[in-house]
């Protein structure tokens, strides 16, 4: 039964979109994955689609799927880099992983609109400005 199944929370792991500066010296957005935890994320899934509406539109992307392997502790590792025509959609992070042989997941979505500098924070372990949901 459903009731049966162990639901465990998740802690002191986020998902950040930080501005950064790529080779050629234009702005690019990238999304990690931060581990703040004193323990190693394994196996390590995060699944990443952008929806909701665009000019009245229905718009989705594509569902990308990242396998990042082993997030060792207080680190982080890159997802992907995002375009800013997705910002006014909904982008959507599930990531998953095994604490402890246990499976833990959980959905990240920053919502439209808050991919914006408004509302930036320090993002601990990257030591940069971004936008970090927890």
């Amino acid at each position: 039964m459903i009731k049966d199944i162990p639901s465990f929370v998740v802690e002191d792991v986020a998902v950040a979109v930080v501005p950064e500066l790529n080779k050629e010296g234009a702005r690019q957005w990238n999304c990690y994955l931060i581990n703040m935890r004193d323990d190693t994320l394994d196996g390590v899934l995060v699944t990443s689609t952008g929806y909701g509406q665009l000019d009245h539109q229905d718009m989705k992307t594509s569902t990308l799927r990242h396998f990042l392997d082993v997030v060792e502790p207080h680190s982080y590792a890159k997802i992907e880099t995002l375009i800013e025509d997705v910002f006014p959609l909904n982008n959507e992070y599930w990531v998953s992983y095994y604490l402890n042989k246990d499976i833990y997941d959980k959905r990240f979505i920053f919502l439209p609109g808050t991919i914006a500098e408004q509302n930036f924070v320090q993002v601990p372990i990257i030591n940069k400005r971004g936008v970090m949901i927890r």
